[in-house]
């Protein structure tokens, strides 16, 4: 299939990868899951029957090269389409990362005793993880959440967990640059051609919470994340903790933004109290193995604590 490449590197889509002038990976700007998020939009669109009949679950009887014959077709058929998925950055919105973020908003509570939230996140995409404390977690025998919640996440884990409390979320706040309107069916589309198609599960619990999250008021606010940012940590709230969180995002954002916005936290972090904490939580890429890094950083100390590593995509998470 390698050797075929050059042979089929003569389209515009493929000239566009082959010329980005970016960091294509993972860690930068993710051109390969941009690039296998628009073909699975063809196939949830039925807008390539040929390419739908060599996915998921389809796929098992089709050889390599049958596959590689079909998507490049498949391509040049859709050039268009495909050259316009590649100029946004990757709207994962992986829900279960939820389940990651949920044991730093406990050890939050536990380190400053206060168990009302204001939350502010950045990159929030449609949103889904804006509202984590309405979903059940399920850390093998050990619970939080209600019965009844939309959407239960069990994440296999490692490690000694904080001890879980209950938490309010006040005020909720997210942004994004490019918010996916969970309203719009297109949009919705787009946030699941991100997921692998294989991955039923996965496209099953993302299903669940767009249609929790279609029927709650609060929106995710187009804009700028460092402008935003900003405007957020303007106020300081009396016996609330501040977070500031984001999943796999601060990535994407330039380097000079990713500067500023640092900028902002310690200035941020020089006024807050023991009475007005302001916390920065993160699970984000850090080029080590396995996984994401949990971080957290929490003022008015500004002590930082490593809590564990997680799997970009929830399924488990290591406390250290």
């Amino acid at each position: 299939m390698a050797e075929a490449l050059p042979d089929a590197s003569n389209g515009p889509v493929w000239s566009k990868i082959e010329n980005w002038p970016g960091d294509v990976s993972p860690y930068g700007e993710s051109v390969p899951l941009r690039f296998a998020g628009a073909l699975h939009a063809l196939v949830r669109s039925g807008q390539s029957v040929d390419l739908s009949n060599v996915y998921p679950p389809h796929s098992d009887q089709v050889s390599d090269d049958h596959l590689f014959d079909i998507l490049v077709k498949a391509v040049d058929d859709h050039s268009d389409f495909i050259l316009q998925h590649l100029e946004s950055a990757p709207q994962t919105n992986e829900v279960r990362r939820a389940s990651m973020l949920f044991p730093g908003f406990q050890l939050i509570a536990e380190k400053t005793g206060i168990k009302e939230f204001v939350t502010s996140e950045l990159g929030a995409s449609a949103g889904l993880n804006l509202f984590w404390d309405h979903y059940r977690y399920q850390y093998g025998s050990k619970s939080w959440g209600s019965d009844d919640a939309p959407l239960t996440l069990s994440p296999d884990y490692k490690g000694s967990l904080p001890e879980f409390t209950d938490l309010s979320v006040v005020e909720r706040a997210g942004c994004d640059l490019n918010p996916i309107d969970v309203h719009d069916r297109n949009e919705k589309e787009k946030l699941l051609s991100y997921l692998w198609p294989d991955q039923f599960e996965r496209i099953k619990n993302t299903s669940h919470a767009i249609d929790f999250v279609s029927g709650e008021q609060d929106r995710v606010e187009k804009s700028d994340a460092i402008k935003w940012l900003e405007r957020r940590l303007k106020r300081q709230y009396q016996n609330i903790v501040h977070v500031i969180y984001h999943t796999i995002a601060w990535q994407y954002f330039p380097e000079s933004a990713q500067q500023r916005g640092e900028q902002l936290l310690h200035e941020a972090g020089s006024r807050a109290s023991k009475d007005a904490p302001l916390a920065w939580l993160r699970l984000e890429a850090d080029r080590k193995t396995p996984g994401a890094a949990l971080t957290l950083t929490l003022w008015p100390t500004g002590e930082t604590v490593d809590i564990a590593r997680g799997d970009f995509h929830g399924r488990w998470i290591n406390f250290n």
